[in-house]
């Protein structure tokens, strides 16, 4: 992922517009159920951006990021970071062009899902829970929403169809129509103000194997026309929210299917859910960054030295890549990222630190991905509030010079994160060791000693054959 000050520079200008009207509603759908997803700083350059724009107009005066960063109190690093978010979780869409003026951009806002969309959606609705708590999360629905009272039996309905109150036009109303034509179609150059309602985080359905999830049922049970575009949504947006596999996958299919053999999408959701929660008792899923955020990036500069690059290389890779470049392209295994998935989420490590610890662990235990010891450092490394990746390799350094010192000195001033098992007759240096050397000496002392006693042994037995003679 490029830097910001590869994509954004405070001269750059932009524009700000919407693809619908904003209403005041939507500052409550975002305070109350966004912010706690995205943040603070996420809401305020979206609150600001939306200032922006003047009342019942679609568009915005052109103005420089300069403004913008003054407007905000903030650096532009954390505006580009606050605008990958936004982007990621549907409340903007970028544009940018470049000429030989320079680079301009066109932010345009997305209005929220509304909280029935929000509460229904399957992804955001499950990541607020974990983020909030079921207290507050019930709280939050009751406040968006109200009791159905539903009509008394004796009311009766008396509304009137448009045709019993209106006429059709006569022929002389049509010929009027057909002559001012043009002024009743819409201006070419002219949008009408209102506003599309927002469509649900998706994931593209891309990212799944339908053709593995396939092969593993059975045509007669699930039937081709079963997976239909909605059901390929769900299925993949479930995979992403669960890490599902498709193999893991074909099982919550079977059991969602129901009479009509059709795929019943809320079973199929609570089967994952349900499943889920099991595996990781009674826990759901956060929402973590991909790749190390912006704000914890320490290489801004060009990379020229090798460590440049790889803290580069870092900061910009997800942790997944990471693992299986290190395992020779070797995929992780289920319990792998599932490891990987509970440090970054309870100890709340970045990715760019997650991927040093990955290479410390399978570097020291021989490409073994052990729970205990990953959770040994990962522990380590949160209360030491170590947040960006240089940070990081400086304490897998100091914890690596600590221990050689105490194998050469003999005594440890701190218990090592891992004790290597070494034979005792070899030392670090690839030498025999003094203390093999005395083993040696005390068995060749020993050796000595038994061939003395073979020696009488046998003048015994000679003695004691003469005498027989």
């Amino acid at each position: 992922m490029a830097q910001h000050w590869q994509e954004l520079i405070p001269i750059d200008r932009y524009l700000v517009t919407s693809n619908g009207l904003l209403h005041e509603y939507d500052r409550k759908v975002l305070t109350f159920l966004y912010q706690p997803l995205i943040g603070s700083t996420c809401l305020s350059v979206y609150m600001t951006l939306w200032a922006e724009l003047e009342e019942n107009k679609l568009w915005s005066e052109s103005s420089t990021h300069h403004l913008l960063m003054n407007l905000l109190s903030m650096n532009l690093k954390d505006i580009y970071e606050a605008r990958l978010k936004l982007e990621g979780i549907g409340l903007l869409k970028t544009y940018v062009k470049s000429d030989e003026s320079g680079r301009s951009f066109i932010y345009e806002l997305t209005p929220p899902l509304n909280p029935e969309q929000f509460f229904l959606d399957g992804m955001l609705n499950i990541y607020l829970y974990r983020k909030i708590g079921k207290n507050h999360f019930s709280r939050l629905k009751r406040f968006f929403s109200t009791p159905k009272k539903p009509l008394d039996e004796d009311y009766l309905e008396v509304t009137r169809e448009f045709q019993e109150v209106f006429a059709s036009a006569t022929p002389g109303s049509l010929q009027y129509m057909q002559e001012h034509s043009e002024d009743l179609e819409a201006e070419s150059d002219q949008e009408f103000i209102g506003r599309i309602d927002q469509k649900p985080i998706q994931i593209d359905t891309r990212t799944f194997d339908f053709d593995l999830l396939m092969a593993g049922l059975n045509e007669s049970l699930v039937p081709q026309k079963a997976l239909t575009k909605k059901v390929k949504e769900v299925i993949s947006n479930l995979a992403f929210l669960y890490g599902i596999s498709p193999i893991e996958m074909k099982n919550f299919v079977l059991g969602a299917i129901n009479e009509k053999d059709e795929i019943d999408i809320e079973d199929l959701r609570k089967g994952a859910r349900d499943w889920y929660q099991f595996e990781n008792y009674d826990q759901l899923p956060s929402l973590i960054n991909r790749t190390q955020p912006a704000v914890h990036q320490v290489q801004l500069t060009e990379p020229k030295t090798q460590e440049e690059k790889l803290i580069r290389y870092y900061e910009t890779t997800p942790p997944i890549v990471i693992f299986k470049e290190l395992s020779g392209g070797v995929e992780p295994s289920a319990a792998n990222l599932k490891i990987l998935e509970e440090i970054m989420i309870k100890y709340k490590l970045p990715p760019g630190v997650v991927n040093v610890l990955i290479e410390v662990v399978l570097r020291k235990t021989d490409m073994k991905f052990t729970k205990g010891f990953v959770e040994s450092i990962a522990s380590h490394w949160a209360r030491l509030k170590i947040k960006s990746v240089k940070e990081a390799m400086e304490a897998a350094r100091k914890e690596e010079r600590s221990f050689q010192e105490s194998k050469k000195t003999g005594k440890s001033t701190k218990k090592p994160i891992r004790t290597e098992v070494l034979p005792d007759w070899f030392d670090d240096s690839g030498k025999v060791s003094d203390k093999s050397n005395t083993k040696a000496s005390d068995k060749a002392d020993t050796k000595d000693q038994n061939t003395e006693l073979e020696a009488k042994k046998r003048a015994i037995e000679e003695k004691l054959k003469a005498f027989r003679k």
